[in-house]
């Protein structure tokens, strides 16, 4: 592959979300918003909570 072209992303790439407040875990490709069991945020569970 030449170095001028770039790799296609992967568009049905998902993480797991997970709810700060009560622990729901969803999978989604982009960030979900507030969770639907409580309205708390969500948490690419990815990502280290420190």
């Amino acid at each position: 592959m030449p170095h001028h072209q770039d790799i296609a992303d992967d568009a049905e790439t998902k993480s797991n979300y997970e709810c700060l407040g009560c622990g729901t875990i969803v999978e989604a490709e982009s960030h979900p918003g507030g969770c639907p069991d409580c309205d708390g945020e969500f948490q690419n569970r990815a990502m280290s909570l420190e």
